[in-house]
Order: C-alpha cells, then structure tokens, then sequence
C-alpha cells in the first residue's frame, strides 16, 4: 500500500521533469521473479526505472541515504524505503554479500529486482565492464535477467547536481535473457563472466554507449 501511494505521489512529480520515453516495457515479466539490469549515468536511474514500470522493482542503494538527519534526512529515508530501496554499506564486503542475500529472497518470493552490473555511476558516459554480482544473483534465483538502456538521465542530474532540471529522458527495455542452461555452476568465474558479458553488450545495444572493457576503478575489479 505504502510504495504505491509512494509511487503515484513520485511518480507524477517525477513525470512532468524528466518527460518518459519508455520502449517495450511489455518485455518485462508481469509476474514472477526477474531481474532488471540498467546502465548507471546518474543517481536518479534506480528511480526512474521502477516508476516506469506497473510492478514494484527493488533496488540496492547506499546506507547514507538512510541514515540522515533532520527532516531532510527523513525525507530522503522515507522515498528510498518507500519504493522498495534495499541498504548496502559501501566498502563492506560482508554488507554488499548480506544485501545480496535480501535482493536474492526478494526474487525467490516472486519479485522484480533492479541492480545496476556497473556498481557505480558512468564518469564519462561511457559503459563500462560490468561485476558478477548480477550473474550470481540470477544463477542464485533462477531469474530472467532484463537489460535496460537508460538515456539522458545524465541531463537529467549531472554529477555534482542534487536538484534534477526538466529533460527528456528514454528508457529502453530489451528481451529477457536467459541463463537456465548454466544452473548449478554460480561458483565458475569463467560461467559468471559470460553472463555479464552477455547482459553489458546487450545494454550496450539499447543504451548507444560506447563500450569499455574494464572497470570503472582498479578497487571495482577486486569486487567482481
């Protein structure tokens, strides 16, 4: 009840600033679990994505968004908690494996998870390789993985700005890819490597970003 009031309040502010294009949204299982797989290129992607969508999506983010205060930080609290936003303390590797572990019963329940294969904002708008989290997680659940293509979210909010300024922005959905055939096998690094290497170049297609084979920091390799 909370996230869909949650999301008709934010989602009709939301509406009148960013101005949606969404393409093949039908391409998203209406039941059972599935995982959505965007580019990352600004802070306000995990939000737009699930307010696109008639299904709650569930996204990872940051534990400061949670632990503010004031009546700012209670602000922020509520519209994180409220459309399904699940914490992960950055830097912790016991943490990101805990918040994984919520992300992997919130698909075994039947849900729709969203998580970013990146793990960190594009600094130039390019993509960049992605982390095997997302391979283990649909291994894990047994979930479709999703693709989407996010553009103009960095027009939107560009890095270093906290309040968005009206622009278009275009949210591409592409076919659900499967990985049934690599069941049993989420502790090969090689298996979990072509899985995310298939679901980057499949974002790749929708988002029109050029492609770059490495991590975005040298700490983000240790990560996947």
């Amino acid at each position: 009840m909370l996230y869909s009031v949650s999301k008709r309040v934010v989602g009709a502010v939301a509406r009148t600033i960013y101005r949606p294009t969404v393409i093949d949204a039908d391409k998203v299982p209406a039941t059972g679990p599935v995982i959505l797989a965007p580019n990352h290129l600004a802070v306000l992607d995990s939000f737009i994505v699930p307010l696109v969508l008639p299904r709650p999506v569930s996204f990872l983010a940051k534990a400061e968004y949670f632990n503010g205060t004031g009546t700012k930080g209670a602000l922020v609290k509520w519209l994180f908690g409220s459309l399904g936003a699940i914490p992960v303390e950055r830097g912790r590797g016991r943490a990101a494996k805990e918040a994984l572990d919520t992300a992997e019963q919130v698909l075994l329940d039947g849900g729709a998870f969203g998580i970013h294969p990146e793990g960190t904002r594009s600094p130039d708008g390019r993509l960049y390789r992605g982390r095997t989290g997302v391979a283990r997680l649909a291994l894990a659940a047994g979930a479709p993985v999703v693709p989407v293509g996010l553009t103009g979210t960095d027009k939107l909010q560009p890095r270093g700005k906290k309040i968005p300024r009206p622009h278009p922005v275009t949210v591409r959905f592409g076919d659900p890819l499967d990985f049934s055939r690599y069941a049993g096998m989420e502790s090969s690094l090689p298996v979990l490597r072509s899985i995310t290497d298939e679901i980057m170049y499949a974002i790749a297609e929708l988002s029109e970003q050029e492609y770059v084979d490495r991590y975005q920091s040298p700490g983000a390799a240790a990560a996947a």
